[in-house]
């Protein structure tokens, strides 16, 4: 049996590094925003060639709270992907605005930037542009675009830890970027948790009193903030496993071409990486209009595989009350995507049993 992403094997070489980690944080009796968030805000600025990291709990608020801080609310519309994780959109929902769809790109499922333009409106105030499945997005197109129209860039960066576009990493490509260190992220925590990445020193500074219940110092609340914070035994956790993040993304690489390789005859859209882009493989993802065909038989042989994601986000019951344009090529994709087995531990052997059972599996 292959599941599609066992965290025990996972975490499993650095089982004895994390158990000593949580350790040091039981025993020093402080569990929120002590020493090891704001050491990990430090390495993890570092690692993303930023100047301020702040800890928040998740993902979806790391970009809720950019928009926030940015003062982004009632009345303002955000340019979103079509194609993306739902908490990208509610991330705009949940600051009071607007979320205006905009299309992917045919063979790398980003946002079009050819697209973007059309979309924006005198109330357009922000792009977030997904690095989705850890390829980073056209961030020159993007940003040239935002800066045209003087909006702010913001990177969803919740599947790209590491990933480079023309030399530099996710999450200094904007004016800020959002991570999410769910456990099955390519830097995962055991639990949930969330980073904000930025080089603007006047939004790090709002950002560190939105986490905290709009305040720096203890009861005093500058504005009205929130509960977003991240623990303290999820930071010292993060901070064992940054040590190997490029040494897993290079695994995760390893594998994805292993996949292109021997799939590259087989019926079925195989992903495209864009000149100077360096993805980190957070999902293989493929295309197929037999994709039903090719599910039972994945299923049938034990080989787990998902599919990100079945139903598209104007197309959810949360967002059942809105008028949407017609967004073909993201309805297109719901019924064609496929997310094959990947993550570093997976051997030649291991990709050989799934890549088999879809080139046998095709008519």
């Amino acid at each position: 049996m292959i599941q599609f992403l066992d965290i025990k094997r996972l975490n499993a070489p650095y089982d004895t590094e994390i158990r000593t980690a949580i350790a040091q944080v039981l025993d020093s009796g402080w569990y929120v925003l002590g020493k090891q968030v704001a050491a990990f805000e430090q390495e993890f600025a570092s690692y993303c060639e930023v100047k301020h990291c702040i800890g928040v709990a998740n993902g979806l608020d790391a970009l809720h709270l950019i928009l926030r801080a940015y003062g982004i609310g009632p009345g303002d519309e955000v340019i979103v992907p079509a194609n993306t994780f739902i908490a990208t959109w509610l991330a705009v929902t949940h600051a009071g605005a607007i979320p205006v769809p905009v299309e992917p790109e045919e063979f790398t499922h980003n946002i079009d930037p050819s697209l973007i333009e059309a979309a924006i409106t005198k109330q357009t105030k922000a792009i977030i542009a997904v690095h989705l499945y850890g390829q980073p997005a056209n961030m020159d197109a993007i940003r040239a675009i935002a800066s045209k129209n003087k909006i702010y860039v913001i990177e969803d960066a919740a599947q790209a830890h590491g990933a480079r576009y023309h030399g530099t990493r996710v999450g200094g490509l904007g004016d800020a970027a959002g991570f999410s260190f769910y456990p099955g992220k390519n830097l995962g925590a055991l639990g949930d948790g969330g980073a904000i990445t930025t080089n603007d020193d006047q939004l790090a500074n709002a950002l560190r009193k939105l986490r905290n219940y709009g305040s720096v110092i203890k009861y005093h609340h500058e504005v009205t903030g929130f509960n977003s914070r991240l623990d303290e035994i999820q930071a010292a956790i993060l901070r064992v496993k940054l040590q190997y993040l490029d040494k897993d993304n290079i695994l995760r690489r390893q594998v994805a071409a292993m996949y292109l390789n021997k799939l590259q005859d087989a019926d079925i859209i195989l992903p495209k990486v864009l000149d100077g882009v360096e993805p980190v493989w957070h999902l293989m993802v493929i295309r197929s209009e037999q994709r039903s065909r090719l599910q039972a038989a994945l299923t049938e042989a034990n080989i787990g595989h998902l599919v990100h994601y079945p139903i598209a986000c104007h197309q959810q019951a949360a967002y059942a009350e809105n008028t949407w344009p017609k967004l073909e090529l993201s309805e297109k994709l719901q019924n064609q995507v496929l997310s094959l087995p990947i993550a570093p531990y997976l051997s030649e052997n291991e990709v050989d049993m799934v890549a088999n059972v879809i080139r046998k599996n095709l008519s």
